[in-house]
């Protein structure tokens, strides 16, 4: 038998006339044409790496973020847990990425900071869509990206409905749960108090999670993505802090005190806060 007719029989494609190879529908030239490096410094290609395939991760994490918000708003409780889980695990895949670029020493990063100019990771949207879709609505953080309209857009998008968390609130509200003031929020955009009606209802749900028990798993793929979440804070802060020390970030931030502030940042506090009355 012929090479030929043995990729025949075993159903290998090789023609160079294929109606879609592998490189056409993951448009491989395209993303791995993407890298363009502005010094001759080896290293500086570890950075952009990271920093794209991150941007990538984070694209993912909004898709199933925002799906998963849907999915609670429809009571569909079965496909948010899935898609909260895969939520945490990118954000195991981010964390991952810390390791790689901790590799890189400070003399390494120094010989092309410069290139990088104003750029910086601060002015990541999507890393703010992910924060917004979570509840961390610091209006604030809308500034960065007041240059470009189309970002702009979709972070509004975002603030225009309900938060991940908010959503969950408001399964509890329909489950019969009095949740104080968060049943009639109506202005999305502003960054919700702490709530001990929240704290009490969460408490029940806990206490009994056989009786509420779709309501117990929520709760914990929640807590399971703010674990994640903040460890890859944690591991942020610490990769620059071994690399640049305590200078300014590039984009004219305070570099790591300014990350630092943001490790004390809560997420779904009244999740965390249930612990201890419990």
């Amino acid at each position: 038998m012929t090479a030929v007719q043995d990729e025949r029989e075993e159903g290998i494609r090789t023609a160079v006339a294929a109606p879609m190879s592998y490189s056409d529908y993951l448009h491989l030239d395209q993303v791995l044409g993407a890298q363009k490096m502005l010094s001759d410094s080896p290293d500086e290609l570890l950075f952009i790496i990271q920093h794209q395939t991150s941007e990538l991760w984070m694209k993912l994490a909004i898709h199933e973020a925002s799906s998963a918000c849907a999915a609670i708003r429809e009571d569909r409780l079965e496909p948010a847990f899935k898609m909260l889980t895969r939520v945490a695990r990118i954000f195991e895949q981010l964390n991952n990425a810390w390791d790689v670029l901790r590799t890189m020493t400070p003399s390494e990063y120094t010989r092309f900071r410069s290139a990088l100019g104003q750029s910086s990771g601060f002015q990541s949207w999507q890393y703010r869509a992910i924060e917004f879709l979570a509840g961390n609505r610091n209006l604030a953080m809308l500034k960065p990206h007041a240059d470009r309209p189309e970002a702009s857009a979709k972070l509004e998008a975002i603030l225009a409905r309900p938060s991940l968390y908010e959503e969950a609130l408001l399964l509890l509200a329909r489950q019969g749960f009095d949740i104080g003031a968060d049943a009639h929020r109506t202005d999305w955009r502003q960054a919700r108090e702490q709530n001990e009606a929240v704290l009490a209802a969460w408490k029940v749900v806990y206490a009994e999670p056989e009786r509420h028990w779709m309501l117990y798993e929520l709760a914990e793929k929640l807590v399971d993505f703010e674990d994640y979440f903040r460890r890859w804070r944690f591991n942020h802060v610490t990769t620059v802090e071994r690399i640049i020390g305590l200078k300014k970030g590039t984009g004219g931030t305070a570099g790591v005190s300014y990350l630092r502030r943001m490790l004390e940042v809560v997420l779904f506090p009244e999740l965390w806060k249930v612990r201890t009355e419990l």
